[in-house]
């Protein structure tokens, strides 16, 4: 530990810390722009500046490492009149009309700053240089006269997502921020993640759907949990009118640290699915409105008539959105009450099967969790897009690369993820499984062998070289990662679990494999056993408890012909026009509910949003359907799931 005076204020904080974070452990506040505790300290900006003992001119606190003894003093005349002037510089480089900005009256940190200093006005005035503006990007605005060359969008397009899409073009007052080679981000490599949206301290970059609408003072923000995947990332919803107004990534979230993607930051805002608002049940042909009760009370004599039929009245299918409550609830209903033997989730089992069926094979959990990506040094990813889905975890592994990881890929990784790799396999008549396996034989055999004397490499028509290169990366490496997705069957994975076990990422200990499943809560489903392959059987009824998810066109097309068909639904689509009952459900954000994780820690949503009138949540309506049918209350979810063998173990509290 070092010893150091701040303010006249004796601390002691550990090696490596900064002034700037030595003083916010003190509860000392020094002004900032360009820092940020989710990036790498810049320097940039310079209004962090602070006097330190021995030193002639102030330094930038954000930079400054503490040494033992050091004296520090934040609040002096000297460096009141350093801040002023460092301002004074920021405002008359650009064109910052305060009175026109959405941030203006508490979000931006520059004006924010410049009241903290007593600054009512320029001291000096711009050069009143028209600056561009890029309105080519569907979800935000880049508006360079509002702009302070911070660089933090820079920066966390980087160091934060590993996109790189953001640099500075030009020096000096001509310096701005663009995207790729200087093309409009309409253009660009962007994935709109709008991270740099989140982060950026100024009117810079203007969220189209937000801005406007209300400073964050005057809005209400839930914290909660994004429902597009299974990484379960943390988000604050902020509202206002009972309308979501933006959707943020939390800063201090252990998954995510503030990172979101698009399905989880933009889609969520622009749902354009008309919404289902009354109960409804099909006569004569159409859908006419009635009360719960009616509508529940066909369902219900409808479903008692059904059960039994040696399993096969009744089928049910539920959304992996749903939380474990409704599902465990949905599991109750239908195949320990109504004792259907074809209960199941949307996935069908799609991303889960073949893990949980390993795992009960072994007896026991072998995936670890994300941590392991913070220091790999190589990337092995099997059979998943990460850049099409599971985005932030493919953010994970992007900004590992310029820090010397190595990337190899197997299979359908996505372009924008091999198009990074050091090596990139596409398997040509063999399957996923004959290659970890020739991998772990040229890493058996040595350096040298060739395809000719690798009799698993003859199986996958790959080159000999591909096969020793991904071996030889893996062969230096310390801290392997191994991600695999839904390609496998249950015979590749076995492989390479062999695979990671040989290359040291897997022991009875540690394991650094991954897989990012399916839907919000794919895992929960899976443990509750809801992931068999769905068919129809002479089933004379078919409930959907989909919420605010949608079937595909292959699905719904199994559903034609069935005598009756229940859709518990927060939107009107195909499905709600086939169905014979329509139950209006609540969406993601106007339901409470807990959700497991690809790494199996449960989370707890929460609603911001109230739902219309008639609109019911879906643990809601299950259980006013289960008792209607006598149905016990699922009250046992904790235990089924912390004692189901799964790829990862599921921590319930």
């Amino acid at each position: 530990m070092l010893n150091m005076t701040i303010d006249g204020k004796q601390i002691q904080v550990s090696e490596g810390t900064t002034v700037l974070q030595a003083a916010r452990q003190a509860g000392i506040p020094i002004p900032t722009l360009c820092d940020h505790p989710n990036l790498k300290p810049y320097g940039g900006c310079r209004l962090c500046l602070v006097e330190i003992e021995g030193m002639r001119t102030p330094q930038t606190s954000c930079t400054m490492p503490v040494t033992n003894n050091m004296v520090v003093r934040t609040d002096s005349e000297q460096i009141h009149e350093a801040r002023k002037y460092v301002l004074t510089l920021l405002f008359s480089e650009r064109n910052h009309f305060c009175m026109y900005c959405q941030e203006s009256g508490g979000d931006c940190e520059l004006q924010n700053a410049a009241y903290k200093q007593e600054m009512t006005h320029w001291p000096l005035q711009p050069t009143w240089t028209p600056y561009p503006l890029d309105a080519s990007h569907p979800y935000f605005v880049l508006e360079h006269n509002r702009c302070i060359l911070c660089r933090r969008c820079v920066r966390a397009c980087g160091e934060l997502v590993g996109n790189f899409t953001l640099s500075i073009q030009e020096r000096g007052a001509n310096s701005l921020v663009v995207a790729d080679f200087g093309v409009p981000l309409g253009e660009s490599s962007c994935i709109s993640c709008g991270t740099c949206v989140q982060i950026c301290p100024t009117g810079a970059l203007i969220d189209r759907e937000s801005a406007y609408r209300g400073l964050e003072a005057q809005l209400t923000k839930v914290k909660s949990v994004c429902t597009a995947c299974s990484l379960g990332c943390t988000v604050d919803l902020l509202t206002r009118d009972n309308h979501l107004v933006r959707i943020e990534g939390d800063w201090d979230a252990p998954i995510n640290s503030g990172v979101l993607c698009e399905a989880g930051r933009y889609l969520p805002l622009r749902e354009e699915r008309e919404r289902v608002l009354t109960p409804l049940v099909r006569e004569n042909g159409f859908h006419k409105p009635v009360t719960w009760e009616e509508a529940l009370d066909r369902i219900a004599s409808r479903l008692r008539l059904l059960a039994g039929m040696n399993g096969k009245g009744v089928a049910a299918v539920a959304s992996t959105r749903l939380s474990i409550e409704a599902l465990a609830l949905f599991k109750s209903i239908f195949a320990e009450t109504l004792g259907s033997q074809m209960v199941t989730s949307v996935e069908e089992g799609a991303t889960t099967s073949a893990a949980a069926r390993v795992a009960r094979e072994l007896g026991r959990p072998f995936e670890g969790g994300l941590d392991a990506l913070k220091d790999a040094d190589c990337i092995l990813i099997a059979g998943t897009d990460l850049a099409r889905e599971h985005q932030v975890m493919g953010f994970l592994v992007k900004r590992s690369i310029p820090r010397g990881a190595h990337l190899i890929t197997i299979g359908s990784a996505g372009e924008a993820i091999e198009e990074r790799a050091d090596v990139a396999i596409k398997p040509g008549f063999g399957d996923i499984g004959d290659v970890f396996r020739a991998i772990q034989t040229s890493l058996t055999t040595g350096d040298g062998n060739k395809t000719h004397s690798n009799p698993d490499a003859m199986k996958t028509g790959i080159s000999s070289d591909e096969i020793e290169a991904a071996a030889e990366l893996l062969k230096h490496a310390r801290k392997p990662v191994f991600i695999y997705g839904a390609e496998l069957t249950p015979s590749d994975l076995k492989a390479l679990l062999a695979l990671a076990r040989f290359a040291g990422a897997l022991d009875e200990g540690r394991s650094s494999v991954l897989s990012p499943k399916g839907g919000a809560n794919s895992l929960a489903a899976s443990a509750l056993g809801l992931e068999h392959p769905f068919s129809l059987n002479g089933h004379q009824a078919v409930f959907v408890a989909l919420g605010d998810d949608q079937l595909s066109q292959e699905q719904i097309g199994r559903l034609e012909g069935v005598p009756f068909l229940v859709a518990q639904c927060a939107y009107h689509s195909p499905l709600t026009a086939m169905a014979d009952v329509v139950l209006p459900a609540t969406t993601w954000a106007e339901e409470d509910g807990r959700f497991v994780n690809l790494e199996g820690i449960v989370q707890s949503a929460h609603a911001a949003l109230v739902p219309p009138r008639d609109v019911w949540s879906n643990r809601a309506i299950l259980e006013a359907l289960a008792a209607r049918l006598g149905a016990k209350p699922a009250t046992d979810w904790k235990k089924i799931l912390s004692e189901a063998v799964t790829p990862v173990k599921i921590i319930v509290e």
